[in-house]
């Protein structure tokens, strides 16, 4: 991620406005404001917890907000869920894939749900086994392969249609280096096509390295937003790393304590 200017994006991709979502008495997202400029890289980071995963369940219409409003590419998620999922690209952190299909079923199945030609169907699916080193276990039944295998069918599955919006909860955990590299280019490439992609992760530095900006949660409430540069400052920690930042600012930074304590 750039440390300079932060570039400015003529229109937004992701608004959420007053945003809250409570679960009895438990506020999982505390009055949030955000908005992401289309074809931006933005990081979601947080504490497990801190109401990173709910977020995204929100964009996407699984879960409703409590109050606020969401809007995904100009559409309300709360009117128009339908026409959201079908311009947006999701990956869970728990990927729930049919296994007793094989990998060439269930992905034939998922562009069929999105209505892409047979033809480019046939290609997408071609190509992006080839990249991910699948070619030859497509027709495996996909309860025999393991979790990075089962990771990157459903990271296929969400690029499959060409989607204008990716939500990616965790989307390198289980991947071998290579296949993370290859998704991590990837996701520069459909930027340079306005492709939007808002990603949560607990590895710091894949955030630091890709994302245009960062949004720190905490208990709910967005806890710093920007760049490197604005996450510094807001941390007053000039050069230090992302890992630092955010330990600071979760409050979390004192860990030799806690190491001490379980040395005892």
């Amino acid at each position: 991620m750039q440390g300079g200017a932060v570039k400015m994006y003529s229109s937004s991709a992701v608004e959420l406005k007053d945003v809250t979502k409570r679960y009895n008495e438990i506020v999982a997202v505390n009055n949030l404001n955000l908005t992401i400029g289309t074809g931006e890289i933005f990081g979601l980071l947080g504490p497990n917890g801190s109401g990173k995963s709910t977020t995204l369940k929100m964009l996407m219409g699984l879960v409703q907000p409590t109050a606020g409003s969401v809007t995904v590419l100009g559409l309300d998620v709360q009117k128009q869920p339908v026409e959201v999922k079908a311009l947006v690209g999701y990956v869970p952190e728990s990927p729930n894939i049919y296994e007793f299909l094989t990998g060439i079923e269930y992905l034939d199945f998922i562009a069929d749900i999105y209505s892409v030609p047979t033809a480019e169907k046939q290609q997408r699916i071609t190509e992006y086994l080839k990249a991910m080193q699948l070619e030859g276990r497509e027709g495996d039944m996909i309860n025999s392969y393991s979790d990075g295998m089962k990771k990157k069918i459903s990271l296929i599955s969400a690029f499959i249609h060409k989607p204008k919006l990716l939500i990616l909860d965790e989307p390198l955990n289980a991947l071998d280096p290579r296949s993370a590299r290859i998704v991590k280019d990837f996701l520069h490439e459909l930027k340079s096509q306005g492709v939007t992609t808002i990603m949560s992760t607990h590895v710091l530095e894949i955030a630091e390295a890709i994302c245009d900006r960062i949004g720190i949660m905490y208990q709910g409430q967005l806890l710093a937003l920007g760049n490197m540069d604005d996450l510094r400052k807001t941390a007053s920690m000039p050069g230090s790393g992302l890992e630092d930042v955010f330990l600071k600012l979760t409050g979390t930074e004192d860990l030799r304590a806690v190491v001490e304590e379980l040395m005892k």
